[in-house]
């Protein structure tokens, strides 16, 4: 749910990049919508995960699927520096959501 979440926060923010300050009529109703499935998706995952976890997890999908997707839609530049601090991003990410897996009980030696 959480990467669905992401994913609704890439679209939301790709459709603001397109509305042009919400003056564009169709990306607003687009970024509306995707705003909404974002929300939505977003307090559903954060029944099961801590907050600060589930946040940072779904800003970090957002912001590199956004970075990521700009170049495409919006003649944006991504230049290796900012590809490499993505690459950083993105294992922050990873690193934090792994580190907050259930850890599996130890068994006390006698």
């Amino acid at each position: 749910m959480l990467l669905l979440a992401g994913l609704f926060e890439v679209g939301y923010a790709l459709a603001v990049g397109g509305s042009h300050g919400f003056t564009h009529l169709s990306w607003s109703l687009v970024a509306a919508v995707f705003f909404l499935l974002t929300l939505w998706a977003l307090s559903a995952a954060l029944r099961t995960i801590d907050v600060g976890i589930g946040y940072a997890v779904w800003a970090g999908i957002g912001a590199v699927g956004a970075a990521l997707l700009g170049p495409v839609f919006f003649d944006e530049n991504l230049s290796p520096a900012r590809a490499t601090w993505l690459g950083v991003i993105i294992v922050g990410v990873v690193w934090l959501k792994l580190a907050d897996s259930p850890q599996e009980p130890r068994v006390a030696e006698r």
